[in-house]
């Protein structure tokens, strides 16, 4: 008796107390959420960031926050040299902001005394049709809400007193606030139409209301239990909003398949004419350790994330474990004491359109009829697929790994983004600038003198970069620390602000500190997060790679006891990421339906995309792969050829696959309606993979591949042909689905 036949006896013999204990499990959960509170963890930024973050942490003090508004004439040909108007504005908005010395300090704007608003400097653009107004928000923190309406509301109201000017708001906290917002309503959305498309799929797939609801309950009770859980996690790993999205769609996921995969099984024993004790019990025993080996396979994948040694994605990692561990326990516990307490009324509730083609659990006729036509010619067939993955993957080769700026990752219809591309336009980089954090090797106060020279000559850097450092250069002392804002040239992310990044660490800052041995710096900035994030992710990739590779490999050899079956899997598998891989370039990176998916392209791909992808969708796909190849088996140790038992294990397998690739590439579809382009990338990317692998790979090069090999399939070295009545079976518990 297997760990899944134990398991699913005992939750029988035991209902309430299985049931009863999963739910306490959730209140338990939900009672530590509240129990357990303090601040979260913070992300521990990797290289010369993280040297600045940790330099700014240990002080007493916090940096002020910098807004920024931008002043500019709506009417073509009209300047700071010849608008009245525009002069007025910029004297009102100041005027407008000084009203509330508590609330707002250190203003910079065109309007210096002593000199007048020249094209090019400071504060005016080259072309002297914009001017730039720059403000602190006043502490203390708990008064930053209020200080930043204040401020807002000021820009507000001046704007509506000179309709030909255009003030446009963009800083720390305006591009942040709307960032955050995007990011928390993205997840309001997900959560509205992950759960109801899933429920509206599954009723379709069973053509029963309790059957659909069982896989939809399970999944939203172990996404309560997560959520409620990492906030306790979250106290400890940092784990941000955007893995969050991620946890949810993981969850969704994995919760309905491996439901639906036990739920089917047992339908199917239950119309085989046995009793609901026994198929149960054969439930157990090939689905339920299906889901078993599935799972602890997602978990040990996602695991390869931590090698990256990078903070969001350890943190992901362990949330979207905990999600698939969680899904994993409630498909082999839960789900037995729920099915032995239904029994026959699992089917209650019929769809009547439905009627009972749903709820027979039949094999597939277009999945066996395909498998036929395949295993008849699979050389032809597998050829033809394989070059088709082959051509989606061709345009990966020219994939650039670039982030989304801030200017890029929401669309322009956000007011704070369309304001920070304009002032982009005008001040290059002055939306998110470069922050030199300085301070003295012995940890004591950088003294007033010291820091002027140093904020001069860092000044003086931008007239020698050419054109790489820009200005507004402006300054803040933050405790022993003093912070240099340097607006970079480019748009934040692309290879112009990588140069300027580099130009300003490896030669602006040596050159200025030249005398000051007793000082020591370090630039972080939305730039040098993102470039030091994907040079370590570069570094590691390789390892994260080969955890996972090896993972799989030595999986499937125990699942299976073949040699081939692992090396034809792993094949399979990077054939359909790579085709994922592809589209996504085409379509992001080349810009390509843009209109339809509504979004800007930008001219790369997220950095951390690919290898986010590649170790989910390499998780994701034993789900598919096992089930299938162990029916395959089972059907193969029950003594048909080799090429049947592909036709029928792929027929009695394939339509319950297909069902949960829709569930899950619906699932994933949902992230293209979100609004940044990150989202939309990982849900295209996604769902891609999943329909791709599911038809494609599962449909057509699995039975192909099988059929091509065939006994030699399920040999491992060494020994003989497993099938029952061989003289020398393959040795290792037989795992079926």
């Amino acid at each position: 008796m297997t760990l899944t036949d134990r398991i699913a006896a005992w939750s029988a013999r035991h209902r309430r107390t299985a049931i009863l204990g999963w739910l306490g499990l959730v209140l338990l959960a939900f009672l530590a959420s509240v129990l357990v509170t303090g601040p979260d963890a913070r992300n521990a930024e990797p290289g010369d960031t993280g040297r600045a973050r940790s330099i700014l942490d240990s002080q007493s003090e916090y940096l002020p926050v910098e807004e920024k508004v931008l002043v500019q004439a709506r009417t073509p040909g009209r300047h700071f040299g010849n608008s009245p108007e525009l002069l007025a504005a910029a004297e009102d908005l100041i005027t407008e902001l000084k009203r509330r010395p508590d609330a707002v300090t250190g203003i910079g704007s065109p309007l210096e005394p002593g000199s007048q608003p020249e094209p090019g400097s400071p504060h005016v653009s080259a072309d002297g049709r914009s001017g730039l107004v720059t403000f602190r928000l006043a502490w203390p923190v708990e008064k930053l809400n209020e200080h930043f309406s204040f401020a807002t509301n000021a820009v507000a109201t001046v704007a509506a007193r000179h309709p030909g000017v255009r003030l446009a708001q963009a800083g720390d906290r305006s591009l942040s606030g709307a960032v955050d917002e995007a990011i928390k309503a993205d997840l309001a959305r997900s959560h509205l139409l992950s759960l109801p498309l899933v429920l509206i799929i599954l009723l379709i797939v069973f053509g029963s209301v309790v059957a659909a609801g069982i896989p939809v309950l399970l999944t939203a009770t172990a996404l309560i239990a997560t959520f409620t859980l990492l906030s306790v996690i979250g106290k400890v790993v940092a784990i941000n909003s955007a893995g969050s999205a991620l946890i949810l769609l993981i969850g969704v996921a994995v919760g309905i398949d491996y439901s639906l995969f036990y739920l089917r099984r047992y339908r199917e024993e239950r119309l085989s004419g046995v009793d609901d004790e026994t198929a149960l019990r054969t439930t157990a025993r090939t689905s339920g350790h299906v889901v078993l080996f599935s799972g602890l396979t997602v978990m040990l994948s996602l695991a390869g994330l931590v090698l990256t040694g990078l903070g969001v994605f350890t943190g992901g990692a362990i949330g979207m474990t905990v999600v698939v561990g969680l899904a994993m326990i409630a498909s082999v516990t839960v789900l037995p004491a729920i099915l032995a307490t239904l029994r026959h009324r699992v089917d209650k509730g019929r769809i009547p359109w439905l009627g009972k083609g749903r709820t027979a659990a039949r094999e597939s006729r277009i999945w066996s009829g395909v498998a036929r036509r395949v295993a008849r010619r699979p050389l032809v067939w597998g050829a033809a697929a394989v070059l088709a993955l082959l051509a989606l993957a061709v345009p990966a080769l020219d994939m650039k790994l670039q982030d989304a700026a801030a200017v890029n990752s929401l669309p322009r219809s956000v007011a704070q983004v369309d304001a920070a591309i304009r002032m982009q336009e005008a001040f290059p980089g002055a939306p998110t600038p470069a922050r030199v954090v300085i301070w003295q090797r012995d940890q004591s106060r950088v003294d007033g003198m010291l820091s002027g020279a140093v904020v001069d000559r860092l000044r003086a850097q931008v007239k020698e970069s050419g054109g790489l450092l820009a200005e507004p250069v402006t300054s803040d002392r933050v405790g022993n620390a003093l912070v240099v804002r340097m607006p970079l040239a480019g748009s934040g992310t692309d290879d112009t602000s990588v140069r300027a990044l580099e130009h300003l660490r490896h030669q602006a800052i040596p050159a200025a500190f030249g005398g000051f041995a007793q000082l020591d710096a370090a630039v972080s900035g939305k730039t040098a997060q993102t470039y030091d994030f994907t040079n370590q992710l570069r570094d590691r990739t390789p390892l994260v790679f080969a955890f996972v590779l090896l993972l799989s490999f030595v999986v499937l050899i125990f699942v299976f006891r073949s040699i081939t079956v692992p090396l034809v899997s792993i094949a399979l598998n990077l054939l359909s990421i790579g085709a994922a891989y592809g589209v996504i370039t085409w379509i992001f990176q080349y810009g390509n339906l843009s209109g339809l998916l509504g979004f800007t392209s930008y001219g790369g791909v997220m950095g951390w995309l690919p290898l986010f992808m590649f170790v989910v969708l390499f998780g994701l796909s034993m789900d598919y792969h096992i089930f299938i190849l162990s029916r395959i088996r089972e059907r193969w140790t029950d003594g048909l050829p080799a090429r049947e038992a592909v036709v029928s294990g792929l027929g009695a397998s394939a339509g319950v696959v297909t069902s949960a690739a829709v569930i899950m590439t619906l699932v994933f579809a949902v992230f293209v309606t979100l609004t940044s382009i990150e989202n939309k990338m990982l849900g295209v990317g996604l769902a891609v993979a999943v329909l791709l692998d599911a038809t494609l790979v599962r449909g057509v090069l699995v039975p192909a591949a099988l059929s091509l090999l065939g006994e030699r399939a399920w040999r491992l070295p060494g020994f003989r042909a497993g099938r029952p009545g061989a003289d020398r079976p393959v040795r290792g518990a037989r795992v079926t689905a």
